[in-house]
């Protein structure tokens, strides 16, 4: 090997030495620098834990309110001149009969009343009879309506062999869904009944009973969610003259959907006694062919199937 040729092969030797040093130390640099934070899954995570310590919180608080029945038609709401015409004017949902015979206090405040259609549930008789309850706002607009179903309710009391089982249809203001409340056939004698329903929330069903506390004395009432949690209450008051329901909802329950069924349930208490006999007879004359079973229009238009041809 000449001189040349041996000093061109040690520079080359010495070059790829100084290349290969010069990548390892380059590769030992990238190794230590830090590996970059996902910020996305970062963000979720900590959106969740800011949702779970907001339950968390909601669990502990509770929204309260009263239903007040009055005994007597002379409350502000429709004594006076002309009183009726001006709330008629109001809320087309206000009709001719309607009777207001309860109000909702929250916060030491009226935010809203309870009324019936008068002559649907006194003057009428048999398939004519039905309950039918509005919830309005301090101001009267119409918030939600309880209607009461007979052609499911004495569907269910025959199938039930005359255990009187009561269907309600709940309709709020702010929803696309009809709510249903019914009472439950599976009921021993002494034993509570329940009346269940189901709400949605974003496409998902969340399931409520209210079960009648077995020491009741003035129509008191659990709210249990699917989970068997007891998430509000509905306590009646013993010594009044028409009636007083002092009511709660566990902070994370306490949504307007929920809290309009529960204080439409609550009004619906003073009738509950009532509407179970009438239901009951209902179905008796019905099965031994006294009456000949009829649907008001107004209830057969709540069985109307939305997909039909318009």
């Amino acid at each position: 090997m000449t001189a040349n040729a041996w000093k061109k092969e040690s520079v080359e030797s010495e070059a790829k030495a100084a290349a290969a040093e010069a990548a390892t130390v380059a590769r030992d640099e990238v190794r230590e620098q830090p590996k970059p934070v996902d910020t996305s899954k970062a963000n979720v995570s900590k959106l969740e834990k800011v949702s779970k310590s907001a339950t968390k919180d909601a669990k502990k608080t509770w929204h309260d309110f009263n239903v007040d029945v009055w005994l007597t038609p002379f409350n502000s709401i429709e004594f006076g001149p002309w009183k009726r015409e001006r709330n008629r004017g109001k809320s087309r949902q206000f009709t001719s009969d309607m009777d207001i015979f309860a109000e909702i206090i929250e916060n030491g405040e009226r935010t809203g009343v309870l009324g019936y259609r008068k002559e649907l549930w006194k003057a009428a008789s048999g398939m004519e009879k039905r309950l039918v309850m509005k919830l309005f706002s301090e101001n009267l607009n119409w918030k939600a309506s309880m209607d009461m179903m007979l052609g499911r309710s004495i569907q269910q009391t025959l199938a039930a062999n005359g255990l009187p089982v009561t269907t309600f249809s709940i309709n709020t203001s702010e929803d696309d869904y009809l709510v249903y409340i019914e009472r439950s056939a599976h009921k021993w004698p002494l034993l509570p009944e329940n009346f269940s329903f189901f709400l949605m929330d974003e496409g998902m069903p969340r399931f409520y009973r209210f079960r009648r506390d077995f020491i009741n004395l003035g129509g008191d009432y659990t709210l249990i969610d699917q989970h068997g949690e007891h998430v509000g209450h509905i306590d009646g008051a013993i010594l009044t003259i028409g009636g007083r329901w002092k009511c709660k909802v566990r902070g994370d329950h306490a949504e307007s959907r929920l809290l309009q069924v529960m204080k439409l349930f609550t009004g619906m208490v003073s009738f509950n006694s009532q509407a179970r006999r009438h239901v009951k007879s209902l179905a008796h004359d019905i099965r031994d062919g006294r009456i000949k079973p009829d649907i008001q229009r107004q209830e057969a238009d709540l069985y109307m199937n939305p997909r039909r041809i318009r």
